[in-house]
């Protein structure tokens, strides 16, 4: 399965609690934090929901 790599790059401040619970679910809890996790269809949604807070990079 491939990768990818999240950044949060934008703040939870003044969100929807339904957006910080995705945030908290990817495992992001600060600005600039990065995480590595596998491009399943559970986390693409997520990463949907939220992909106005974060910068994507796909790895192999």
């Amino acid at each position: 399965m491939a990768k990818i790599r999240i950044s949060q790059k934008r703040s939870q401040i003044k969100r929807p609690q339904s957006q910080k619970r995705t945030l908290q679910a990817l495992g992001l809890r600060k600005m600039n934090q990065t995480v590595e996790v596998e491009a399943t269809p559970q986390i693409q949604g997520m990463v949907r929901k939220v992909n106005h807070l974060l910068e994507v990079e796909h790895l192999k």
